[in-house]
């Protein structure tokens, strides 16, 4: 198996330093040159081609994150593992979107990091522990916003209306529980299937299902 050639970014000679010390005793492992800045990382990569960049996060004269979009836009099969010492959702998901396989707090033993790198080196993505239940938080967020945003063209009317489509409640049914006339009923379903750009009402029913509308009601 070869061995993975590793590249060390981080604006502090003694981190550098300890990192070499720590990535050397390991068999698997060539550190094939060190950076100080993003630009110097950047151009590291360029001229070594590693095949994993183990990068601080905040770096002098640049974000260790725009120097990370870089890389990974120029040189796809390399890939980033970001380092901090805070554990901030800022950062750790501008490092996501950037394209960084891996996101490390600091304070991480050798062993785990040495983990940490393997695993990246494998082609996985890694989330220190301490982040990961924030990726989770803001998936679900996104997940729930992105439902909500399915009713937006909605009145809150239309979607009592059409949650009470969904039950399979008719027209008639829907006026005498709401207090309405049928035909404004009919006018409503109407309406709510021209905004969901949907065919009938069955259509309009599994969308509803699909993104959960009695949630928002």
């Amino acid at each position: 198996m070869p061995r993975q050639r590793i590249l060390l970014v981080d604006d502090h000679e003694v981190v550098r330093l300890g990192l070499r010390s720590l990535l050397d005793r390991h068999p698997d492992f060539d550190v094939v040159a060190e950076a100080s800045t993003g630009h110097e990382a950047v151009e590291k990569t360029k001229a070594f081609r590693p095949d994993v960049v183990v990068m601080d996060i905040r770096l002098k004269g640049g974000s260790g994150i725009e120097a990370c979009q870089e890389i990974t836009d120029t040189f796809p099969s390399t890939r980033v593992i970001m380092l901090t010492s805070y554990a901030e959702d800022e950062m750790l998901f501008s490092a996501i979107r950037a394209g960084a396989a891996g996101y490390v707090l600091k304070q991480i033993g050798g062993e785990d990091l040495i983990r940490a790198i393997e695993s990246v080196g494998r082609g996985e993505a890694l989330l220190d522990p301490a982040v990961t239940q924030r990726v989770f938080q803001e998936v679900r967020k996104a997940a729930r916003e992105e439902e909500a945003s399915a009713f937006s063209d909605l009145t809150q009317q239309e979607m009592h209306v059409l949650q009470l489509v969904a039950e399979g409640r008719t027209n008639r049914q829907i006026a005498e529980m709401l207090y309405l006339g049928e035909g404004t009923v009919r006018n409503y379903v109407s309406s709510i299937l021209s905004k969901l750009n949907v065919r009938n009402r069955a259509e309009a029913a599994a969308y509803a299902v699909e993104h959960n509308l009695k949630d928002y009601l």
